[in-house]
């Protein structure tokens, strides 16, 4: 029997963390996970404790970081992705994206290993561009609240091509737009799962700003696909990964509001500091290059999103994760 293949998960016990591991586990390899837990779960992978190939370490990337062994592949998802959390932990959110990265390709080059890193469609900032395709270099403040998240992603991604260049390293880079399913949790400040948690409490749903700005959403299996695709294939600038089916803030809250067959009123707010009034993915090069198209539609997507919503417990569904949205509206 061939041995299994060795891959290092950073971020595991998060929303996509967590996906990436069972995808892994399934596809018979040795999955490695490591996660600090300050915005992770344990839960989401609780049940893969009991498997042989799987093994969890309780570590910050951003300090050193020691795998025994060999290892193949190192995904690198260990990142705050809402504003909840990096307006709550910027400086943490900047080493992971500095230092986290740093000790993921210093490893990658001691290993032999190839590297893909979690980007996102947020190096692209506020665009002047529509829809976002990889050349385009962004409209992004670095100053403002979302820079810590944004330019880190950006410095991530110089730092990976660096080490691509300069010591030969095997790198992929995903930009991954607004992705959704189960795990997210529910009040992390991202627009899906506030709707639903809204709407399951029986609260107003909440839009920033008038409603009229886009989103494109991809449910989670898809994406998982893409990366898999992009991590084994031979391309190594950035790949954008993400469902071009673009609908407004305003139409998303009627829709969930249908699909949960509650009555809420929506009410609006300002509009919080450099967020994108535009989002959707120009995902020609996945197409041409990863044969990767996202296959799951938005209502099928959403329903079961919701039905994983709807099992969780009353103090799941109450629990409150205050942002300070003093610090992030004009």
């Amino acid at each position: 029997m061939a041995e299994r293949k060795r891959i290092l998960i950073t971020g595991a016990a998060g929303f996509l963390g967590s996906h990436l591991c069972d995808r892994f586990i399934k596809d018979g390899y040795h999955v490695i996970a490591m996660d600090n837990l300050i915005t992770g779960r344990l839960k989401n992978i609780e049940h893969l404790f009991k498997l042989e190939q799987f093994e969890f370490y309780n570590h910050d990337v951003s300090k050193f970081i020691h795998v025994p062994g060999k290892l193949d592949y190192i995904l690198h998802f260990a990142s705050p992705a809402s504003p909840i959390d990096y307006l709550k932990i910027p400086i943490q959110t900047l080493k992971v994206g500095s230092l986290g990265i740093h000790n993921c390709l210093g490893l990658a080059r001691v290993k032999k290993a190839r590297v893909l890193i979690a980007s996102t469609s947020e190096v692209y900032g506020d665009p002047t561009v529509h829809p976002q395709t990889e050349d385009y270099w962004g409209n992004v403040n670095p100053v403002g609240p979302r820079g810590v998240y944004d330019e880190a992603k950006r410095f991530q991604e110089a730092m990976t091509m660096a080490y691509h260049t300069f010591h030969g390293v095997e790198t992929r880079i995903v930009r991954i737009f607004n992705t959704y399913g189960p795990r997210m949790r529910l009040n992390d400040g991202r627009v899906l799962p506030a709707f639903i948690g809204q709407a399951l409490r029986g609260e107003d749903l909440t839009i920033f700003g008038d409603g009229s700005q886009t989103r494109s959403f991809c449910y989670v299996d898809d994406l998982v696909e893409g990366i898999v695709r992009l991590l084994q294939s031979d391309y190594a600038q950035p790949v954008n990964i993400g469902n071009p089916d673009e609908i407004s803030i305003g139409d998303f809250a009627e829709e969930i509001i249908k699909l949960t067959g509650t009555n809420q009123k929506v009410v609006y707010h300002d509009l919080p500091v450099d967020d994108p009034k535009q989002r959707q993915p120009d995902i020609t090069k996945a197409r041409q290059l990863l044969n990767w198209e996202p296959k799951v539609g938005r209502a099928e997507g959403l329903k079961l999103t919701y039905d994983y919503f709807k099992g969780l417990s009353a103090n799941e569904l109450n629990e409150k994760e205050h942002i300070d949205f003093d610090r992030y509206i004009h």
